[in-house]
């Protein structure tokens, strides 16, 4: 068993990229238990490398549609692209996410001078990207990586391990010209311009100003309170209602006295 084919089953087997550490770092703890060859057991992070060169090598030989390709994160097989159009059958349904052009632009950008802030990418795009900056933090590619030492603290923007994905490499360095475009000078955003007490706050009018300053140069108006009836006066207008038509008293009806048997019988002769 060969250190070659080792690798080869480690980063086959595994769904996350494996470092060159971290493989070597199995291989011997393996070795050990099992009793494997003493170079198994001093495996380093140089002899890895070494293996997945010659592993490349190997499948470059035999016309292999594999190869090893290191990223960001680790170690992982990848496919040749030439056989792309027949893997890409197996995922109908997914389609392959493309970037619009403003998109591409501000990415670059941020690629380039990360960490960045949004004022500043938008000093040199010279339009406001907040729905394109949401596209990118949507599908990953950009993350926040804390808050600049400006007034206003604002938010710094730099790629993610998924950016780094995407485009096939191992970071910002290999990207093309990084070391010429970031010392490039670019536009600095405008300063905004600090409010005085003489300014009026946004939104607020001239008419509004005045109308504010007139209700504050004198105490709001308490209101007056209902005069209070003597009690002479109250007597008079009731007097008056009473006079006008008031309400009658109700009086009963007149009860009749029970008729005098004396009365009502006839006499007696």
């Amino acid at each position: 068993m060969t250190l070659n084919k080792i690798v080869e089953a480690l980063i086959f087997a595994s769904q996350d990229p494996l470092s060159s550490k971290a493989i070597a770092k199995i291989v011997r703890r393996i070795a050990a238990r099992e009793d494997a060859p003493e170079q198994l057991q001093k495996t380093k992070k140089k002899d890895v490398e070494s293996a997945l060169l010659e592993l490349n090598e190997e499948y470059e030989r035999n016309g292999s549609p594999f190869l090893a390709e290191e990223r960001s994160t680790g170690w992982k097989l990848y496919t040749r692209a030439e056989f792309g159009s027949y893997v890409r059958e197996l995922y109908p349904g997914q389609k392959v996410p493309r970037l619009s052009p403003p998109a591409l632009e501000t990415l670059a950008i941020i690629a380039y001078r990360q960490p960045i802030t949004r004022a500043a990418i938008e000093a040199v795009r010279g339009v406001n990207v907040d729905g394109v900056m949401q596209t990118l933090v949507d599908r990953g590619l950009i993350t926040i990586s804390g808050r600049a030492d400006l007034p206003g603290r604002p938010l710094l923007y730099e790629t993610s391990g998924a950016f780094l994905e995407h485009f096939g490499i191992k970071g910002v360095d290999e990207l093309p010209n990084a070391v010429e475009l970031r010392q490039v000078p670019l536009p600095q955003p405008e300063e905004q311009p600090e409010v005085t007490e003489e300014q009026l706050p946004l939104g607020e009018t001239g008419t509004d100003a005045a109308a504010a300053e007139e209700g504050g140069a004198g105490s709001p108006e308490e209101p007056v309170p209902d005069e209070e009836q003597t009690p002479d006066k109250a007597d008079e207008e009731g007097a008056e209602e009473q006079s006008a038509g008031g309400p009658e008293e109700w009086k009963p009806d007149e009860e009749q006295s029970p008729e005098d048997p004396d009365e009502t019988e006839p006499s007696k002769t």
